[in-house]
């Protein structure tokens, strides 16, 4: 991409950054599917297990905090020394929308918990990385943190708590 310090292309990089992490967790929804209404409810569930309700709008929430930061990033001046940022944008995105279709599409606690682990050290190389280029996009970054390592534990739980299942 040339010329990212133009206002005009930083202004339409935004939205598409948006419309890209929504549709992460859109596909996420989709892989969730019927899985959640017949086998993720007859699951054993560890403590602090919140009701399904509550997952999408933080996702939400989230993804957005996820676009905002990955569109600063972007835009960074110098975009030949950001290119590790950008790989671990894609990298933390990536594993993002493929853990639904592990844990809930493969109904694969197990192949989740790998998904989400390293998914976990990804993000906490992004923001250790990001944090010295862009605090902002560090600030951003990090419910996006402490929600995985939530979703970690919970991943974690399901798994050990199903395992003779």
């Amino acid at each position: 991409m040339t010329r990212l310090g133009d206002r005009r292309a930083r202004a339409i990089l935004l939205p598409v950054f948006i419309a890209v992490c929504l549709a992460i967790g859109w596909l996420g929804g989709v892989a969730t599917g019927s899985s959640r209404a017949d086998w993720y409810a007859d699951l054993l569930k560890p403590p602090l297990n919140p009701p399904d309700r509550v997952f999408a709008p933080v996702w939400a929430i989230l993804y957005i905090f996820m676009a905002v930061a990955g569109w600063r990033l972007l835009i960074l001046r110098n975009p030949c020394s950001n290119n590790s940022l950008r790989a671990l944008f894609a990298a933390q995105l990536v594993l993002n929308g493929v853990w639904s279709f592990l844990f809930f599409g493969a109904r694969s606690p197990l192949a989740g918990l790998v998904d989400i682990l390293a998914l976990w050290a990804c993000l906490l190389m992004l923001i250790r990385t990001a944090w010295v280029k862009d605090r902002v996009s560090g600030y951003l970054l990090a419910p996006y943190f402490l929600w995985v390592s939530f979703a970690a534990y919970l991943n974690a739980g399901i798994w050990w708590l199903n395992l003779s299942r």
